[in-house]
C-alpha cells in the first residue's frame, strides 16, 4: 500500500513495501490525537497482506502510552498471522518508554531498516 498522507496534528505517515515488509515511516509526535491515525495506517498494512511490519520510527520525537497501545494492538494481529514486527531506530524518549513499560523485549528493535528487512 504505497501511499503519503499527513495527519491532522502533524503526523506524517508513509507507507511502503520493501523486501517483503510493509514499511511505515512515521514523522511526527504520536500521542493521543495522533495515535488513531498511526493505528489506520499499521491496520491497512497488515489488512492488505504485510505479515512482517517495520515501523521507521527515525522521526518520532515523543510516543505515550496511546502509540504504545496501538503498536502492542498491531503487533498481536501480525503475531497471529506468523508474522514480526519491527521498530527501527526509536530515539531515546521511545526506547525509555518501551524499557519502562517492559515492551523493549516484545517487538524486535533495530537501529535502521537495512538491517530490519535483512532480518
Amino acid at each position: 500500500m504505497p501511499g503519503r498522507w499527513r495527519g491532522r496534528m502533524d503526523l506524517d505517515l508513509e507507507a511502503r513495501t520493501e523486501n517483503g515488509w510493509g514499511v511505515l515511516a512515521v514523522k511526527g509526535e504520536v500521542d493521543l490525537y495522533t495515535s488513531p491515525q498511526l493505528r489506520e495506517a499499521l491496520e491497512r498494512l497488515v489488512g492488505e497482506g504485510a505479515s512482517s511490519i517495520a515501523v521507521d520510527m527515525t522521526d518520532v520525537g515523543f510516543m505515550d502510552s496511546s502509540g504504545l497501545g496501538v503498536l502492542v494492538g498491531v503487533l498481536k494481529r501480525v503475531q497471529e498471522r506468523g508474522g514480526r514486527m519491527a521498530l527501527v531506530a526509536p530515539r531515546e524518549p521511545v526506547k525509555k518508554l518501551l524499557a519502562i513499560s517492559g515492551l523493549d523485549s516484545a517487538f524486535i528493535v533495530t537501529p535502521s531498516l537495512d538491517e530490519t528487512i535483512g532480518l
